[in-house]
């Protein structure tokens, strides 16, 4: 009896040390902080929800959404909760993050969609030109165009000749409702040095209204010139055309 009693204890410690030493090696991979106090009573409740095995994906963004909602408005405290709430992952949750961050943006919570974003980017993860791109809306939402500003700067800026033209598109308009005309300016003309065209009327009419606002009558009417045939452009749909099928006799 006492020989199966302690068999089962030493399955427990065997159990325990292979847990903490899978959180451990987490932590480390990860870069993960011990939360502070301030995020004491909530890391503890995420603790518990994740370390159940089933709940669905679903319910765990939606749970860390609502979960972000309720923190104060703490860059420690929201670090520390993702920080939880990411330890008991042996991969990093990515797809569970960009399901919560596509939930914060159609709330509207652009503060905490930054937040998120800078703590993935952060721990090494997501480091791609859509989660830029989404940062840069988000910190323009928020009211922080010269954030974005700088975010483009120094992690897009560098690759004009590739850099998706949806990603230039949110840039120049970011730009436009800011009033940055001298940005807005150098951003196309890097485009133009590596003969990237504007794709839509939408850009060509911000970039000359652009150099009229600064004065620059001149490059204003080169624009508009070269890239008359997008003012021009019928986007109208084309009818289809009408086969005719002799019948049979």
């Amino acid at each position: 009896m006492d020989q199966i009693v302690n068999h089962g204890c030493y399955s427990t410690m065997v159990q325990a040390q292979t847990f903490n030493q899978r959180t451990a090696n987490s932590e480390d991979k990860w870069n993960i902080k011990a939360p502070s106090h301030h995020a004491e009573k909530t890391v503890g409740d995420i603790d518990k929800y994740r370390i159940s095995s089933n709940i669905a994906k679903k319910d765990k963004a939606d749970f860390l959404v609502k979960t972000l909602l309720d923190l104060e408005n703490s860059k420690e405290v929201v670090y520390g909760t993702l920080d939880a709430w990411v330890a008991w992952e042996e991969n990093f949750p990515i797809a569970l993050l960009k399901r919560a961050l596509l939930i914060l943006e159609k709330e509207q919570e652009w503060h905490r969609v930054v937040q998120v974003i800078k703590w993935m980017l952060s721990k090494g993860q997501g480091t791609t030109m859509g989660t830029y791109g989404q940062l840069i809306l988000a910190l323009d939402m928020d009211n922080r165009s010269d954030e974005a500003h700088e975010i483009w700067d120094s992690k897009i800026g560098g690759y004009y000749h590739s850099v998706p033209w949806q990603l230039c598109r949110q840039m120049i308009a970011i730009y436009y409702r800011n009033n940055m005309w001298d940005k807005l300016t150098r951003l196309f003309e890097e485009l133009e040095a590596y003969d990237r065209k504007p794709p839509e009327k939408s850009i060509v009419l911000r970039v000359a209204n652009a150099y009229e606002a600064l004065g620059r009558l001149k490059e204003k009417e080169r624009i508009l010139e070269k890239y008359n045939y997008l003012l021009t452009k019928d986007k109208s749909p084309k009818k289809p055309r009408k086969h005719g099928y002799k019948k049979k006799k």
